[in-house]
């Protein structure tokens, strides 16, 4: 059996930094309560002080993945119609 990577939501890695900073309990024992790393949660942490939304930065930054995702999609599909109008613009007498 080979190392399994757990991915966390973007919710929970939220809420995990909001406990570290709400509670006066250690990274440390915040960490074990919610089962991961202590390097983990001050990882979230450092990265939550970085963002510019402040401490709702996580859910922010998956929403802007999102929607570059939908961007690009929809860019993607409008270049098709293009295409195809300009086709069916040289088919037509």
């Amino acid at each position: 059996m080979g190392n399994h990577r757990r991915n966390f939501t973007p919710e929970f890695k939220q809420e995990a930094v909001d406990l570290l900073r709400r509670s006066q309990k250690p990274a440390l024992q915040v960490a074990r309560e919610l089962g991961i790393g202590q390097t983990t949660l001050n990882r979230w942490n450092r990265q939550a002080d970085q963002m510019p939304l402040g401490a709702k930065g996580f859910l922010a930054t998956e929403e802007v993945k999102a929607l570059r995702r939908e961007v690009e999609r929809l860019r993607q599909e409008r270049d098709i119609l293009k295409k195809a109008v300009a086709f069916f613009a040289k088919e037509s007498p």
